[in-house]
């Protein structure tokens, strides 16, 4: 197929299918580093009037990396439901957009439609969207996943517990688990970046999380995010693991940086559900992605970043996840520059992950040397929970001094919670009242002699 398009007196012609989608990406540093971004933005609005033209079902027949060399290419097209697919084959992918702009459009039909979207489509039509038209469309997806609560359901927000600490000091990790609980944080998971990579250090850590929701019965689920090799060990040992935990990419080759395959991550899933540890369901992967990390593997094979990013998100649904993040600013200012190109990265990231069934969160989060600040994070954040985001993280400070960089708070998620009128996972809120850290919804001072309180210090003390 032949891909060009006149604008005025010009007409602008792209080499092959992933030349037009990197070419119609909005601008980010990423893929001018990666040299595959429109070189004005008259040639970036050729690219995505082009674009618009194309049927959808192109996505099929040209894959952007070859079939026989390239195991996500083939998750991809071997998964693709094409019964589903029937709705909206006879779309361009600008019709697409408008039918799913449609008011008729509900949630039933996205969710019909989800196995059907292909990661190129999500983000093809992403890149003929603005932010509200981002914003209006995932908050109509619904994926709801299932562990020891509910994550997904409308007019929720769950928040990750990141008790990190730069030495792993349990002491330190279970006092800022005890402040994340009494601001009725960790209902998505009280997730341990750790510091070591020590097999006995991780059981340490895996043994003292799940003593805490164990003794208070927290209807939470516990993750210590370590490779998943170490976790696939730790489980033949006996740690009392909740969900197993991997960075993913969208390409063999990213993923094989990371250190994984396809195989390793159904082998690390088939380990963690035979401990049947859930109570309510048994989504057991938790998975985090980020745009840039095919690019810094030098494994994008020309694709703009944001497209890989998508790609990612077809790994993660292979394994029925209880949660997928999109560190969205974690890599660095070389990927996404400014705060503008973070605030969009995390709405097309959020829209393409739902759009295909994907229980995506966000670490609304910037590094120190990027072009960004709190407030550019507060918009990113009020427009995700516009959105229906999943989850977001709650960081002591929103400062994370094991990783260093910026995130979002246990205030920020109070913040978000009162001004869109949203509440915690049902299991968890139930859990909070009952435990009278909160009343109605609300948190409560407590006082000294509160039990909880009491018993989450002497834990504290004693760790």
């Amino acid at each position: 197929m032949r891909y060009s398009h006149s604008v005025g007196a010009s007409t602008y012609r792209f080499a092959d299918l992933k030349a037009v989608l990197a070419k119609a990406s909005p601008a980010r540093s990423g893929d001018f580093l990666a040299g595959v971004a429109a070189g004005s933005a008259v040639e970036r609005m050729a690219a995505r009037l082009c674009l618009a033209d194309l049927p959808l079902s192109v996505f099929l027949n040209e894959t952007l990396i070859p079939y026989e060399t390239d195991a996500v290419t083939r998750l991809i097209i071997d998964r693709h439901d094409l019964q589903a697919f029937t709705e909206i084959a006879h779309f361009t992918v600008g019709d697409f957009r408008n039918w799913l702009l449609l008011e008729a459009t509900d949630e039933a039909a996205l969710a019909r439609i989800a196995l059907a979207v292909t990661p190129e489509m999500a983000a093809a039509v992403s890149k003929l969207m603005r932010n509200q038209d981002l914003i209006l469309v995932a908050r109509k997806c619904r994926v709801i996943t299932r562990f020891r609560n509910t994550l997904g359901l409308p007019g929720r927000l769950a928040v990750r517990l990141q008790p990190n600490h730069p030495t792993d000091d349990v002491k330190g990790i279970a006092a800022v688990i005890l402040d994340g609980l009494l601001y009725g944080s960790g209902d998505a998971v009280i997730g341990i970046n750790p510091a070591s990579d020590s097999l006995p250090v991780l059981m340490g850590l895996w043994r003292m999380v799940d003593d805490v929701i164990q003794r208070f019965n927290v209807p939470t689920q516990s993750c210590v995010l370590t490779h998943v090799t170490n976790q696939i060990q730790a489980i033949e040992r006996g740690a009392p693991i909740d969900l197993v935990f991997q960075s993913i990419a969208g390409t063999e080759a990213a993923n094989a940086s990371f250190g994984v395959t396809l195989k390793l991550l159904a082998e690390a899933r088939d380990a963690a559900l035979s401990l049947g540890r859930g109570t309510v369901g048994d989504n057991v992967m938790y998975f985090e992605t980020g745009q840039g990390s095919a690019l810094s593997a030098n494994a994008n094979f020309g694709i703009d970043q944001q497209t890989c990013e998508a790609r990612a998100y077809a790994v993660a649904r292979e394994f029925k996840p209880l949660l997928v993040n999109t560190v969205v600013g974690f890599i660095g200012p070389e990927y996404l520059y400014d705060g503008k190109q973070i605030i969009r990265a995390g709405l097309e990231d959020h829209f393409c992950g739902k759009l295909m069934g994907v229980p995506l969160g966000c670490d609304v989060c910037y590094t120190n040397h990027a072009e960004a600040d709190q407030d550019d994070m507060d918009n990113l954040l009020t427009l995700l929970g516009a959105a229906g985001v999943t989850y977001i993280m709650g960081i002591p400070g929103a400062d994370d001094i094991m990783l260093n960089y910026q995130s979002t708070s246990f205030h920020d998620a109070l913040y978000l919670r009162t001004v869109l009128g949203l509440r915690h996972a049902p299991e968890f809120e139930a859990w909070l009242e009952h435990r009278q850290v909160t009343a109605g919804g609300k948190l409560r001072a407590l006082p000294t002699q509160h039990g909880l309180l009491r018993a989450l210090s002497d834990m504290t003390q004693n760790a």
